[in-house]
């Protein structure tokens, strides 16, 4: 898989076609789960986009300290559902982590998980804080890699 990693204002008009895409195919219809994905934050958002074969398969995208939460964050974790089968998660995970520790310094890390994923999260150093919460009536726990 070859990443790509691009602020807002780097982003195509075809890269954040493809994007919104899959965050509706993943997000909207896949956990047929009606939310407002378009939210007004991707634009201080960093992209991470993962592409087979010239295709967006997996995706993420990276906020500095208090544009999201407190701390960094990473959000939108997502693979196409034909591709989970080759740890593409892991390596956009990874990747996301790396930008997000480099370009904004950050020694936390937090995010809101999918509570189904935790033990994915906990392999790359995340531990789970708090009580679990719904977001959009899924269930979610906070997750923060120190």
């Amino acid at each position: 898989m070859q990443i790509k990693v691009k602020t807002f204002e780097e982003l195509s008009l075809n890269e954040l076609y493809e994007v919104l895409a899959l965050r509706s195919e993943v997000f909207v219809v896949e956990q047929d789960c009606v939310y407002q994905d378009i939210d007004g934050k991707d634009q201080k958002a960093l992209h991470i986009l993962g592409y087979k074969e010239g295709k967006l398969v997996a995706y993420t995208r990276c906020f500095n300290k208090g544009q999201y939460f407190e701390e960094a964050s990473i959000g939108r974790v997502l693979v196409k559902e034909d591709q989970r089968k080759y740890g593409y998660g892991h390596q956009i995970f990874e990747a996301s982590i790396k930008e997000v520790e480099s370009r904004f310094a950050a020694e936390r890390i937090k995010i809101s998980a999918q509570q189904y994923l935790i033990k994915f999260y906990e392999s790359h150093n995340f531990e789970q804080t708090g009580e679990g919460y719904l977001e959009d009536g899924i269930p979610h726990i906070g997750m923060i890699k120190s």
